[in-house]
């Protein structure tokens, strides 16, 4: 007997989360793997945790409401259309700027910036990556943008301006663990699929 269809992501159940959950392990090792390449660091990542949420219920996930996150927002183009946002708080984007630039960083300048949107930019990469390998799809990166502000702040403005109606948001935290350092980075990869691509990835999902 075929399941009822919803445009609800919380909808999945649990063998069908549990296949996003292993995409999202994938991604977070690729994402880590990418990231030690970069910085010349042995890095390690923690298995990832995955929720499907309504998008308003995300800033609490991510920082507390008076602080501050970096994130690097791109729309996904190809056979799924969206955004995805890679997601840091403040202080974890001043340390993902110093292992970028190879220094200590204390405040986002410009160049500050440039070097968390190519962090941001290469790790969201190796997330779609693995969830275009998961569909069997083409998914297609746009050049990355940055946002700086408070995260219910940088939510809203997204969803306004550029989610297309997106109300579903499958959220990745992922922690990388720097082994030299002995320091974890705490990162979120937001999913954010327009109504015709939820279709269609939900559709995928069951039929899997």
């Amino acid at each position: 007997m075929t399941a009822p269809q919803s445009d609800d992501l919380r909808t999945l159940s649990a063998a069908q989360l549990d296949a996003l959950r292993e995409v999202a392990n994938i991604g977070a090792g690729h994402a880590a793997t990418a990231l030690s390449q970069m910085t010349e660091q042995r890095i390690m990542i923690s298995v990832p945790q995955l929720t499907v949420s309504a998008l308003d219920d995300v800033p609490n996930q991510i920082a507390p409401p008076e602080e501050p996150v970096a994130a690097v927002l791109m729309k996904m183009e190809g056979d799924l259309t969206g955004l995805t946002l890679l997601v840091f708080p403040h202080p974890i984007a001043l340390k993902v700027a110093g292992l970028m630039m190879r220094r200590p960083v204390t405040e986002l300048g410009r160049i500050e910036e440039s070097a968390i949107k190519e962090a941001g930019n290469i790790l969201s990469a190796a997330y779609l990556n693995a969830l275009a390998d998961f569909f069997k799809m083409t998914l297609l990166p746009s050049p990355p943008s940055l946002a700086i502000d408070m995260s219910d702040a940088v939510l809203t403005s997204t969803y306004v301006a550029s989610a297309q109606g997106a109300s579903f948001v499958v959220c990745v935290e992922s922690e990388f663990h720097l082994q030299d350092k002995d320091e974890k980075l705490r990162g979120f990869f937001l999913l954010l699929p327009d109504p015709p691509s939820l279709r269609t990835m939900l559709k995928a999902i069951r039929v899997g």
